[in-house]
């Protein structure tokens, strides 16, 4: 709960807020004065220093006029007013976010009651620091050199490693928070890619969803020892919780893992349309056949895959299967296995250009490689928590420069394809028609 002077603070904020917005009192214009020797002192320095030091002034004027609005002009004694100018105290506020000292005035009413100034508290805002602490360490800046890299006022302060790190934790955390809080009724799916990466040596499992308007997004993460059943249930629980509708038809779009083909059919039922990741059935043949023998029988899995008709993909399967009983038992074993999920899309009849982005897991494994490249100045890893903070900052990150999928514009004719294939496999569908 929040304590009184926060929330005097808060409402002073929103004053000032209203004030510049609805008022058209012409003390309220800002009218910044710059001595020309010191305009050209900064701009010999840089342009960045020019404004920067500008921006600083203009800081300082604003806090000006928000008490002479509230006590009034200075030395002009006036019997209505009901607060008083009370000096200066040295504060801060986040500029470019950074700490840069500024001395505050202060503001005292008739009852001697320290009172908030709007402006002041607009600008002190630590969450502007945070994030910008969040920016630019997932940009690779190390919490050791920050200070260093960043400082560009000659007033800032607040930047060294153990400060730096604090609000890290802090802003990671808030995002961590941000991705498990997301509502998911707003959205709707068409299909989700869920699969589970090993990273800093602990198992976890990403959920990314595909929007009608064909963007993605991440809506889940979990932390587990292993791929296991429960520990993807958690998660599809968890979407269901912030309103992902599990009885609507969807493509899911899974690695060859049995968990999260049984997990996900424990929770979306019939609803569940599975495609198994080509990828991963690609290099789980490989890694039966010798060495000469991979590239030619990866080459003709590839080609089966991308052929564009159902009929003509398992045929070459199919052919490929025969082969492969001759030469490996155990790689064909590994093909069989499965094969029908491999083609669902094909099944479907799914558009070339979106097909090729629905067949595959890759774009959960191309994020993590941001999420490695995000993470790579971190050499110890602990706590319970921070490998998610990490992890949830990373997505979060690699999720701001997504495209939308390719061939976004066919995704009703995934829709239409997605409800004729569940309501062919439901009973009460099948009566009723």
């Amino acid at each position: 709960m929040k304590q009184r002077y926060q929330k005097e603070s808060d409402q002073q904020e929103a004053a000032i807020k209203r004030f510049a917005e609805q008022s058209r009192d012409p003390r309220a214009c800002v009218q910044l004065v710059l001595p020309l020797a010191d305009v050209v002192g900064w701009a010999q320095q840089s342009l960045g220093t020019l404004m920067r030091q500008s921006f600083v002034q203009m800081i300082e004027l604003v806090m000006e006029q928000e008490v002479s609005l509230l006590a009034g002009e200075k030395h002009r004694p006036d019997g209505k007013r009901n607060c008083y100018r009370w000096g200066r105290e040295q504060g801060f506020l986040v500029i470019d976010g950074q700490k840069v000292r500024l001395p505050r005035p202060r503001v005292r009413d008739k009852l001697n009651r320290e009172v908030a100034l709007g402006s002041y508290e607009l600008f002190q805002r630590g969450s502007v620091l945070e994030d910008a602490v969040w920016n630019k360490i997932l940009y690779g800046v190390t919490t050791r050199g920050y200070g260093q890299v960043i400082e560009e006022f000659s007033r800032a302060y607040g930047l060294k490693k153990s400060t730096i790190s604090e609000h890290f934790v802090r802003a990671s955390r808030k995002k961590l928070e941000q991705l498990w809080g997301r509502n998911l009724e707003e959205c709707p799916q068409c299909a989700i890619f869920i699969d589970a990466t090993v990273f800093k040596r602990q198992s976890l499992v990403v959920a990314v969803g595909l929007g009608a308007d064909g963007r993605k997004r991440v809506l889940g993460l979990r932390q587990g020892a292993t791929e296991n059943a429960t520990v993807v249930g958690s998660l599809l629980r968890d979407l269901a919780e912030r309103g992902l509708d599990m009885e609507a038809p969807r493509l899911y779009v899974l690695d060859g893992s049995k968990a999260l083909t049984t997990a996900v059919r424990r929770h979306a039922g019939e609803a569940a349309v599975i495609q198994r990741c080509q990828f991963h059935k690609r290099q789980n043949v490989k890694n039966h056949l010798p060495e000469q023998y991979r590239g030619s029988v990866d080459y003709k899995m590839k080609r089966a895959y991308a052929m564009k008709h159902y009929a003509d993909a398992k045929q070459a399967l199919r052919q490929l299967l025969r082969e492969l009983m001759d030469l490996n038992p155990d790689a064909a074993r590994s093909l069989e296995e499965g094969m029908e999920e491999t083609l669902t899309v094909h099944r479907l009849g799914v558009p070339d250009l979106l097909r090729k982005s629905l067949q595959t897991t890759n774009i959960i494994e191309s994020t993590f490689s941001m999420v490695e490249t995000a993470c790579r100045n971190v050499k110890c890893w602990k706590g319970a928590d921070q490998r998610l903070r990490w992890v949830a900052s990373g997505l979060l990150y690699a999720e701001e420069r997504w495209n939308r999928v390719r061939g976004f514009g066919q995704i009703p004719e995934l829709q239409k394809a997605l409800n004729k294939a569940v309501s062919s496999t439901n009973p009460a569908d099948q009566k009723a028609a």
